[in-house]
């Protein structure tokens, strides 16, 4: 199965200590976070993968030759050096890398006991266009789900912003995202090329009643994308 990594970001809220060291090879007790996420996506089944880099380009590739060694995976780069193209158009620009099979994109900063097994064959048993992992938490953004656990909308909880994609009534529930999504192949028509986020393109595709929410409030979720919260993934794990 193919996957996609986002490793392209720029890690601006660690501050300094992603001056000279790039988000994914921070180091989470003896191993970095590249390292962690690559086993976990082998472990599932996922064995073809293209990572997107930006900020320190050169040092992820060396990392990457580095891990192909010990871990059975085959990587792709999409270097990004010259545009960091956000999650949308960096996902576009490696469309025909998926071929015609549901995929999976993990953004390179989270740290998780999701089962992405189980996620995938939902999404697949579901028919889903687009399947996001969402987790009861903290957190200003959060998608809009229906009853039926149908993502609907999207809401920021601190400006009061609300996105709903449905003209009828319906109890709507806000649950944030996990930054782990499925997609299958027929996203691509809702893309172009550019710079944009997929929280975009997903709520462009609720409109066909096939964007579901994967619910994981059990186990343990981790953003690393904070001092804070860095030290929190040590300490957890």
């Amino acid at each position: 199965m193919k996957a996609m990594i986002l490793a392209a970001g720029m890690g601006t809220r660690l501050g300094d200590i992603c001056k000279d060291t790039p988000k994914v090879l921070l180091d989470i007790n003896g191993l970095t976070v590249l390292e962690r996420i690559l086993t976990k996506l082998s472990g599932h089944g996922f064995n073809d993968i293209v990572i997107n880099v930006h900020h320190l380009a050169a040092r992820i590739i060396d990392a990457v030759n580095e891990l192909q060694e010990r871990i059975d995976v085959k990587i792709s780069i999409s270097d990004e050096t010259d545009e960091l193209l956000e999650t949308g158009g960096g996902l576009y620009r490696v469309k025909d890398f998926f071929g015609n099979k549901p995929f999976l994109v993990y953004n390179g900063d989270i740290l998780t006991d999701l089962d992405l097994g189980k996620m995938i064959d939902y999404h697949m048993r579901k028919k889903a266009l687009a399947t996001v992992a969402v987790r009861h938490r903290e957190g200003n953004r959060a998608f809009l789900v229906d009853d039926n656990g149908i993502i609907r909308g999207w809401t920021n909880r601190k400006s009061g912003v609300d996105i709903i994609t449905i003209e009828q009534e319906m109890n709507l529930s806000e649950i944030p995202s996990m930054a782990i999504s499925v997609y299958d192949p027929g996203i691509f028509d809702y893309m172009e090329e550019g710079k944009y986020t997929m929280t975009s393109i997903v709520l462009k595709a609720t409109a066909t009643g096939r964007v579901i929410a994967f619910r994981h409030d059990r186990g343990y979720w981790v953003d690393i994308g904070t001092p804070e919260q860095l030290e929190k993934a040590r300490k957890l794990l």
